[in-house]
């Protein structure tokens, strides 16, 4: 990965494959002024190598390699000059109708005109080494590609805003003070440290870590918003999965029937609750197997309930409990379950008190799938169990990525030890080295200090364009 130069000038196609009203093909680099010229014309035949920075200009796309000149597509050349740009570097974004060929046909010109084609995560990756963003800010570009609700998108256009780097700076400034505290006791002993300058180090090494604890104390929030809660509904055969499944989509995605053993599949879809973007996983019924389809039906079903973050567990109101009721009621006791109880439309046959015995200790929803009764109360339960009784908050700043998380604890625990050695008047070079490896979690993060493996491996998740 990224063994081609940082010279070189890279292109790729930044929007999505197929057919859509506009494409656009980015150039970026030393050579993309030169590489306009070859391929553009102009309404009034001026070059892009003549055009002001952040101007818009109407032409063609020529290929006048061949016998004539080939016009490609009519399209929109956006000039951008360095450093002023998203790679501060020179930058031509054309912009040409939206359908494969046209984009295709111009991205292969200006690799034949002496362009390469850009890595995954190019474009951001030169953002980053020339300095203009950070590695929180480049990581929060994906993260607003990949944004599944309102409420991780502005997280995310916080971080790109740079939220977090400030944030990090601030814990950085404090832990800066005090090693430089330190290390000036150490270096010249002679000038010992006295009882004001050890109060205010002390001070220094809580802040920095009740910052670091308040950061890593939204990580569980930021997930949710970022990957979203896995959600398993389960239970016997006809009881209204599917049913709840389209309920919950609001558009029927799952096939219904009262033929037993309809779905014999798992059906997997997006959907959000309250601004919480939920996995919902339908499964096939839990029964014998008739056959080999069903059987694998069955055991997936078990996998999933296994991986499930919240399980809901139908049951028929309008049925007496079963046995099989009972075996799955048993299997999944353990796990993070909400009891639902459907088809309340109907006569009620159900023995509540047993039930209550079986399963005593999850809370229970009582809707109709059918009727679209109790859905909201269902919804109101599932939130309250993601959030594990929180209210759902949506601050400037949240810790979403597993990265930085993990830098951050490492971070809190070397500060817990920085704390524990001065409170045990332990000799101030074991709470420097302390110090000292906390700003360099905290440099890991921003990318001030991070080996050239990692962040090819970063920017390697990025799509082909950004």
């Amino acid at each position: 990965m990224y063994q081609n130069s940082l010279e070189d000038t890279i292109a790729a196609i930044s929007t999505p494959s197929g057919q859509g009203g506009i494409g656009i093909v980015r150039v970026s680099g030393k050579e993309a002024l030169s590489i306009g010229d070859e391929i553009f014309v102009g309404v009034n035949e001026r070059k892009p190598s003549e055009f002001k920075t952040f101007t818009l200009h109407y032409g063609r796309v020529i290929n006048r390699k061949g016998k004539a000149e080939e016009v490609v597509d009519e399209v929109l050349l956006t000039v951008m000059r360095a450093p002023k740009s998203y790679t501060c570097e020179d930058v031509v974004e054309i912009s040409c109708h939206g359908g494969t060929v046209p984009l295709k046909k111009i991205l292969m010109l200006t690799l034949d005109h002496g362009a390469r084609l850009a890595e995954p995560g190019e474009f951001t990756k030169r953002a980053f080494l020339n300095g203009r963003i950070d590695l929180t800010q480049a990581e929060a570009v994906a993260d607003i590609i990949s944004a599944k609700t309102d409420a991780f998108l502005k997280l995310s256009i916080n971080q790109l805003k740079g939220d977090l780097t400030l944030e990090l700076e601030s814990i950085r400034e404090y832990l800066m003070d005090a090693y430089t505290e330190i290390e000036a006791v150490v270096n010249f002993p002679e000038d010992d440290i006295d009882a004001s300058s050890r109060k205010k180090l002390s001070i220094d090494i809580k802040e920095a870590l009740k910052h670091v604890e308040a950061l890593l104390a939204s990580s569980e929030q930021g997930r949710i918003l970022k990957e979203g809660i896995k959600v398993v509904i389960c239970g016997k055969v006809n009881v209204g999965k599917s049913s709840l499944l389209n309920v919950f989509l609001k558009q029927p995605r799952a096939i219904v029937s009262h033929i037993e053993g309809t779905t014999r599949d798992i059906i997997e879809e997006s959907a959000q609750i309250q601004g919480i973007p939920l996995q919902l996983i339908d499964t096939a019924g839990i029964l014998d197997p008739r056959d080999s389809i069903e059987e694998e039906a069955v055991k997936r079903s078990h996998l999933y309930i296994d991986q499930a973050e919240i399980i809901l567990l139908l049951f028929d109101a309008s049925q007496e409990i079963s046995q099989e009721d009972i075996n799955l009621a048993n299997r999944i006791k353990d796990k993070n379950v909400i009891i639902v109880l459907n088809k309340c439309d109907c006569p009620t046959k159900i023995d509540e008190g047993a039930f209550r015995k079986l399963l005593p200790n999850f809370k229970m929803a009582k809707i109709s799938a059918l009727e679209k009764q109790g859905i909201n109360p269902l919804e109101e339960m599932i939130v309250e169990n993601a959030l594990h009784g929180k209210r759902l908050e949506t601050p400037k700043i949240l810790i979403s990525n597993l990265r930085q998380i993990e830098s951050l604890k490492k971070c809190l625990t070397a500060l817990e030890k920085a704390q524990e050695h001065f409170s045990q008047n332990l000799s101030l070079e074991f709470i420097s080295e302390e110090i000292k490896l906390a700003i360099s979690l905290l440099d890991q993060i921003t990318g001030k200090d991070i080996d050239n493996d990692l962040i090819d491996k970063i920017f390697s998740s990025f799509c082909v364009g950004k």
